[in-house]
């Protein structure tokens, strides 16, 4: 295996575009932000990683898979650190992870920035796959914390909405 000489922030990004979340295959942690900084310091490499929420079993997963794909490329013992210096939010998501997740069949969450959270912003949920917006929560709890299940009037289809945080 290569021992790079010299890494670029913006490879470490692109390269870790392949590191998929677990739950949401067609999202990269870097889309998810779960990727909330990368520092070069000649080779060596360290990735912070802010999980969604706290106790998220997917962590020492995801942290591995950082690890597997940063070694692929050549960086000798990247280091991996999960941190909570500021909370994950749904708004770190990019636009390219929202249209992923209605790719994938979930609601993308709304911005959170201007809007106070409560069950109200989940109840009124576009539906993913027809745009409608005649839906109706049927739970706060999905199959992860992340996710709400909801119903679309319109196509008659149920879907999940992903959480503002």
């Amino acid at each position: 295996m290569n021992t790079l000489t010299s890494i670029k922030i913006a490879d470490i990004y692109r390269w870790l575009e392949e590191v998929k979340d677990p739950e949401i295959p067609v999202l990269s942690l870097v889309d998810l932000g779960v990727i909330t900084n990368v520092n070069v310091e000649g080779i060596h490499v360290t990735v912070e990683m802010t999980p969604t929420f706290v106790g998220c079993p997917a962590m020492d997963f995801m942290k591995s898979e950082v690890i597997t794909v940063l070694k692929k490329y050549g960086v000798g013992d990247p280091q991996v650190d999960i941190n909570f210096k500021s909370a994950w939010s749904s708004d770190k998501i990019s636009e390219k992870g929202k249209a992923s997740l209605k790719k994938f069949g979930l609601a993308p969450p709304p911005s959170t920035k201007d809007i106070q959270l409560d069950l109200n912003i989940l109840e009124h949920s576009v539906c993913p796959r027809c745009n409608g917006t005649n839906t109706e929560m049927k739970s706060p709890f999905g199959p992860t914390l992340c996710r709400s299940l909801h119903y679309c009037f319109d196509c008659r289809e149920a879907f999940e909405q992903f959480k503002p945080v």
